[in-house]
């Protein structure tokens, strides 16, 4: 392109009608002559928003078509996949902004796959849903069809968290009840599935909300009876559908993939191991292999562990069985997390047959040849704890000042058991010691709970919990912290005389 002036791209893009003569004047007029670099009309065009790269870029590459779509101007790619291109364009008369999808050149003399692409837009055209994006104009330019789509200032949710590792709780929280919302809404509208679930198909704006994109996909496969896998979009549905034995388009699918969505928004990473190989695509060791969301965090309220396991259950009978099911919980653990409920309660209040048995027993054979460490500064608490404790068998260390119990570890490393802090009186002081408990190699493995006002959301995400490291909710319920005792107790082989 040595020999292409900026004459000769002026010229083009008027035969192109993309520059008018008066403003190809005002350019001419900016410059003070015609006789400038190539990258002088280029970089002005561009500043003046007349052209964009894109559009220079197909001048200089010998593009006569590919600019227009309808009324619509493209103005610049935004996104491509295996059938069609995405790109950001605005009305000619009134500068709407749009996102323009196009089929891929080489699938123009498809018929089959040209007709797929258009079914899939007039089934998405009647849906209006905030958390859908909407389809305004399905068309052909020529044999290339294409669709006229609301244009969403934000990015896909794949490169959202991307960018940030992994999201907040709340925030994975509401944008997978978004994706139920838009989910329960194409359920309750004519049955409509989505059927390619991922994260490059949620947008989100900047205001946070996420949409849906390529909803009509089930029904460019509705007129394919053979093996759903001929589809590269639902290859991740045909996998799931072999292994649970459930038809195509069941409902039930998407919920699992919103459920692998929300996992990896909490988690960081995919619970499905990531491939293009298609076979291992397929394969039954990716849905039973997945490492279960309560070990790749063991700090998620396990009202929120619940929630994910029962999207993502293989057993399709105890999956969730529609999306407003789904919703309902989503929506449900939202407020929780807000009021700032950590799940405490559920980690203990249920016991196992094991410390059911051992909390009806001889209440002086409960807690015999075991030793409690109780760190609180509040003497009401300090004598209540002592005196129930204490009656079940247990041998109780009482300490005001957090310092001086762990200096009693320096000097025993077996001391006690387990410890107990109480932040009822030493607030944040409680939460800071628990921490460096768990830090310390000599006691980061002894089991340690935590008693903190969950009304104190700020405290509470300060505290690093684990399996053997536990949180209860004040005020104390003593049979809460008792079997929780015996469970802290069992799982790390303090044995019981």
């Amino acid at each position: 392109m040595a020999d292409f002036t900026a004459e000769k791209l002026a010229q083009r893009a008027f035969d192109f009608n993309l520059l008018t003569n008066q403003q190809l004047e005002e350019v001419w007029g900016a410059l003070g002559t015609r006789d400038v670099p190539l990258e002088d009309f280029e970089r002005l065009t561009v500043r003046k928003e007349l052209l964009t790269n894109f559009q220079i870029e197909r001048i200089k590459e010998g593009k006569r078509d590919g600019y227009y779509y309808g009324k619509y101007k493209l103005l610049y790619m935004v996104g491509s996949g295996t059938f069609a291109r995405v790109y950001r364009a605005a009305h000619t008369l009134d500068d709407q902004v749009v996102a323009i999808k196009v089929l891929r050149q080489r699938y123009t003399d498809d018929d089959e796959t040209r007709e797929n692409f258009l079914r899939e837009a007039r089934v998405v055209i009647p849906l209006r849903h905030i958390n859908i994006v909407p389809i305004y104009e399905v068309n052909s330019e020529g044999m290339r069809p294409y669709m006229v789509m609301e244009f969403v200032e934000g990015s896909n949710l794949r490169d959202f968290v991307h960018a940030r590792k992994k999201l907040g709780v709340l925030d994975s929280l509401r944008l997978i009840a978004d994706v139920a919302a838009a989910l329960e809404y194409g359920s309750t509208h004519g049955g409509i599935t989505h059927r390619d679930l991922k994260l490059s198909n949620v947008l989100v704006t900047s205001l946070g909300r996420a949409k849906l994109v390529d909803f009509g996909l089930a029904a460019m496969e509705s007129n394919n009876e053979g093996d759903s896998t001929f589809n590269p979009r639902s290859i991740d549905y045909a996998g799931l559908e072999r292994i649970t034995g459930v038809r195509r388009n069941d409902q039930r699918s998407d919920i699992y993939f919103a459920g692998v969505m929300l996992y990896h928004l909490l988690i960081g990473t995919s619970p499905l191991f990531e491939t293009r190989d298609r076979t291992k695509r397929l394969s039954v060791q990716r849905y039973r292999e997945i490492v279960p969301i309560n070990q790749a965090d063991r700090e998620l309220p396990m009202y929120i562990v619940h929630l994910v396991n029962k999207a993502m259950e293989l057993n399709v009978e105890k999956r969730y069985q529609n999306p407003s099911l789904l919703l309902s919980d989503l929506r449900t653990s939202i407020k929780r997390y807000e009021s700032g409920d950590m799940g405490m309660d559920e980690t203990t209040v249920t016991p196992t047959e094991s410390t059911q048995k051992q909390t009806t027993q001889q209440p002086e054979s409960e807690g015999r040849n075991r030793t409690i460490m109780l760190i609180e500064s509040k003497m009401e608490l300090q004598d209540l704890l002592r005196e129930r404790l204490k009656k079940r068998g247990y041998r109780v260390l009482v300490i005001s000042h957090p310092d001086r119990g762990m200096s009693r570890f320096d000097d025993d490393p077996d001391v006690a058991d387990c410890v107990i802090f109480s932040s009822a009186g030493l607030g944040e002081f409680a939460v800071e010691t628990f921490n460096a408990f768990g830090e310390n190699e000599v006691t980061k493995d002894i089991p340690a709970i935590l008693l903190i006002d969950k009304r104190r959301k700020e405290l509470l995400r300060q505290a690093k919990l684990a399996n053997h490291r536990r949180a209860l909710a004040l005020p104390l319920k003593v049979r809460e912290l008792r079997i929780l005792l015996l469970k802290l107790l069992s799982e790390t082989g303090i044995p019981q005389q």
